[in-house]
């Protein structure tokens, strides 16, 4: 059994249409999401950290450990990455051979400027608008083996491992607060 890290009040899952009706509970993580600073830098400079399209290859590939999570293996589409990830499956599935966009990003501010300090009530658009489901949390491991870079994330407890070639992930630094964003691809008519 693999054992998680154990990372405090580290925010997870947003779902796109968490807006106003939110209980409590998940009100809290909306909020994180959408607060706090990065060490990622000044996106308007430098546009998303990582954006590629992946294929979803296997589920649950060692079977079903959580009741509401879904392990994906996945295969990126363009640069050859590698991605294990966390789903939060009742509010977000994704199934084998289904194929999505994901962008790792440091701010959801759609003019690229890092978040306030404070959760932004105004209702103003932002990056997670466009995608289907969002998760925000930290990288906590780096490890770089020759060109090859391997690196893991912690959504509040669900995953996301990522291994490909070091310069289509040097944007993303360890440590970084960082925003995982989902949208299923359109289906060829």
């Amino acid at each position: 059994a693999t054992r998680r890290p154990d990372l405090g009040d580290s925010p997870s899952f947003v779902p796109r249409s968490s807006a106003p009706s939110l209980p409590p509970s998940m009100a809290a993580v909306a909020a994180a999401a959408t607060s706090g600073s990065s060490s990622a830098g000044d996106e308007s400079k430098t546009g998303p950290l990582f954006d590629d399209m992946f294929d979803v290859l296997r589920v649950n590939p060692e079977g079903k450990k959580f009741e509401k999570v879904n392990r994906l293996v996945c295969k990126g589409t363009t640069l050859d990455v590698d991605m294990i990830v966390d789903i939060a499956s009742e509010v977000y599935n994704l199934g084998k051979d289904e194929r999505f966009s994901l962008r790792i990003a440091s701010t959801l501010r759609l003019d690229g400027r890092k978040d306030d300090d404070a959760f932004d009530q105004s209702g103003r658009e932002t990056l997670l608008d466009q995608y289907d489901y969002g998760m925000c949390g930290r990288v906590f491991q780096y490890d770089i083996k020759g060109s090859k870079v391997a690196l893991m994330v912690s959504f509040g407890g669900l995953l996301m491992k990522l291994e490909g070639e070091r310069q289509h992930l040097a944007a993303i630094e360890l440590d970084a607060r960082v925003y995982a964003l989902f949208r299923k691809a359109k289906s060829a008519a």
